[in-house]
């Protein structure tokens, strides 16, 4: 039997959610698995730019966040971190995004947002990503890195 509360567990199988976080890795994520990893992430006072990404298993996450992630990040300026966590997977830590760092938006997944010194300065819900082609959010992306972030880019090259 495991320690973890049943509002706690996975709600999907961890072996077949394993591609989806593993794309994002080969992007330059960080997975933040726990409520401590997210606030050593997201609540440093560093004026970093921190790019979390709240997957999730949806269709507009597949065909269009993760893939317009992959391709923003290809761009000449990127955020100075990338962090994710995965909906219905990471709950505890999901939660301390939404209710710690995201707590005036409500809650969505997938979910991407900048954040600087613990506060949002970009945010797309999901409603901002269904419909909306993998193009369309990488040149929003890209738009947002220009205006809020200075790291040398790329993260990843067009093969990757």
């Amino acid at each position: 039997m495991s320690d973890i509360p049943m509002h706690l567990q996975p709600t999907y199988d961890p072996a077949a959610v394993q591609p989806m976080r593993d794309e994002l890795v080969a992007f330059g994520f960080e997975e933040l698995l726990t409520p401590e990893d997210v606030d050593a992430a997201l609540g440093a006072k560093d004026d970093k730019n921190v790019l979390v990404m709240v997957n999730s298993v949806c269709g507009c996450a597949a065909g269009s966040a993760r893939p317009g992630i992959g391709e923003a990040l290809q761009h000449n300026i990127i955020p100075d971190r990338m962090v994710t966590v995965f909906a219905g997977q990471d709950k505890a830590a999901v939660n301390r995004v939404r209710e710690g760092y995201l707590a005036d938006f409500p809650p969505s997944s997938p979910c991407i947002a900048m954040l600087k010194n613990g506060e949002p300065v970009f945010i797309v819900h999901r409603h901002h990503i269904e419909g909306r082609s993998a193009e369309d959010l990488a040149a929003a992306l890209r738009e947002a890195f220009e205006q809020t972030c200075d790291r040398k880019g790329p993260s990843i090259t067009s093969e990757q």
